[in-house]
């Protein structure tokens, strides 16, 4: 049925020129093939009335696509042409650009040569001159240095000043930049002589609000109100520079006791800190720890060590408060010879009193019975300081071994290569000793001063014991 179709157009367009109808005839026929094929799920659906309206379709749809086509291939040309047109642009800027730094290059070579024939002439018309303010720009520039690193430039900032332009100008100095250099030097060595008082901002210190501070010669420098102790910073070249900071970590003691007499005394001589790093020396005390780093260093042991100690200095200091107790008791009752039960030497007199009816067999018995009665009371917690001061030194010895090992442990992960790696096992290892040691010596004295105690009221207790005794075979004998 295509086929008798195809036959019957043929024969309907058999007026116009055979060339051109084969042409138009085979662009129609693929057309038609392609719409057929796209068409093909919407056929069953919407019916085309003829063959006609489906050419007069295509041949819209051809006409539109040719049209489209005209407008891209125009647009492709103007921008072809614009992209020309810049590139023509472009290589002409590039050749002005190209002719003007040959031109500056010229330019910059003839000034080079004026330049050097300039400085021969400026050479040659300054003789001995140009050494000498030559040398006197070198020597600006290291005495300026010299200045800058001085603690007596946090008193005079801008001291310095001249002599930096001097140091870094290329012109010949005059007479007062001359003169700004030796005094310069002249006030120096005034200044390092004085102990004076200043304001100067201090950057840690009240968000760097102007402080009254004290500077001992070039040497130390602290607050003229606290004491406290400044580090000097060399200038930077800033414009705003705080050249005083307040130590983090005072030193303390007699350091600052004498930094304190300095900002207290008017006249007279007084004993001053010095520090001729300006403040590097004071500065290294932040990394000396204090007691409670200390501690935090001897780890669990050093707190049980200083447990130990505390409860053995407490039990001590009571036992020696009830021992001594205890013998001005007896001391009293060697005076009185009517027997009080609240004291030792009381019991031990009501003990003989039972039984002085006896023979001195007997008594001499009942009386070292109550003496043995009363021993215990002296000698309660003697043990136990002898034993507390004999266990601190061995956990100081534990510790250091568990510190040891601690160290060798990081060495094996981490090398030797970093000793702070190391240092918490050496410091704890180090620590512990010393706390054992510590605790070890106050509760052996705490344990000599009860023993002592308790063996003089044993030894009174026995000494009375015997002189009853004594008189109760004289009484007999009698």
């Amino acid at each position: 049925m295509w086929s008798s179709r195809q036959s019957q157009l043929a024969i309907r367009f058999e007026g116009k020129k055979v060339s051109n109808k084969m042409k138009f005839f085979t662009k129609t026929t693929a057309t038609i093939m392609s719409a057929a094929l796209m068409l093909s799920a919407t056929a069953a659906s919407a019916q085309i009335n003829s063959i006609s309206d489906l050419l007069n379709q295509v041949r819209s749809d051809s006409a539109k696509t040719a049209a489209e086509n005209r407008d891209r291939e125009a647009k492709f040309r103007q921008k072809r042409n614009q992209q020309s047109a810049l590139l023509r642009q472009a290589r002409g800027e590039l050749g002005a650009l190209e002719r003007k730094a040959q031109s500056v290059q010229s330019t910059f070579d003839a000034n080079g040569r004026r330049i050097a024939r300039l400085e021969g002439e400026l050479r040659a018309a300054q003789g001995d001159f140009g050494e000498v303010f030559g040398l006197a720009r070198s020597k600006a520039g290291e005495f300026k240095a010299i200045l800058d690193s001085s603690l007596i430039t946090a008193q005079y900032p801008t001291r310095t000043e001249v002599l930096g332009t001097v140091s870094e100008s290329k012109a010949l100095p005059d007479s007062d930049q001359l003169n700004a250099i030796w005094q310069s030097m002249l006030q120096e060595i005034k200044a390092q002589r004085q102990v004076a008082t200043f304001s100067a901002p201090v950057a840690n210190v009240d968000d760097g609000a102007m402080q009254s501070v004290t500077r001992v010669g070039p040497f130390s420098i602290f607050t003229a109100e606290n004491a406290d102790f400044l580090q000097y910073t060399p200038p930077s070249g800033s414009e705003e520079n705080t050249l005083l900071a307040k130590l983090p970590r005072q030193p303390g003691g007699a350091i600052s006791s004498a930094a304190s007499d300095v900002t207290k005394t008017n006249s007279g001589i007084v004993y001053a800190p010095i520090d001729p790093t300006r403040g590097e020396l004071l500065k290294s005390f932040e990394r000396v720890p204090d007691t409670g780093e200390r501690i935090a260093q001897g780890g669990t042991i050093g707190k049980i060590i200083l447990l130990l100690l505390a409860i053995g200095v407490l039990f001590g200091i009571l036992n020696i408060v009830r021992l001594s107790l205890a013998k001005m008791a007896v001391g009293g009752q060697k005076r009185n010879a009517q027997p009080d039960e609240k004291n030792a030497l009381g019991r031990i007199m009501m003990a003989y009193e039972g039984a002085k009816n006896k023979d001195a067999d007997t008594v001499e018995l009942k009386l070292d019975e109550a003496i043995l009665r009363e021993s215990p009371k002296f000698e309660f917690g003697l043990n136990f300081l002898k034993l507390a001061a004999g266990i601190a030194p061995l956990l100081g010895l534990l510790g250091t071994v568990t510190g040891m090992i601690k160290t060798f442990q990081a060495m094996m992960i981490y090398g030797t290569g970093d000793p702070q790696l190391m240092a918490g096992g050496i410091s704890e290892a180090l620590v512990t000793t010393m706390l054992g040691l510590i605790a070890a010596i106050p509760l052996l004295i705490l344990h000599s001063f009860c023993s002592s105690i308790a063996r003089s009221i044993q030894g009174t207790l026995e000494e009375q014991s015997a002189g009853i005794v004594a008189r109760h075979v004289e009484s007999r004998g009698a």
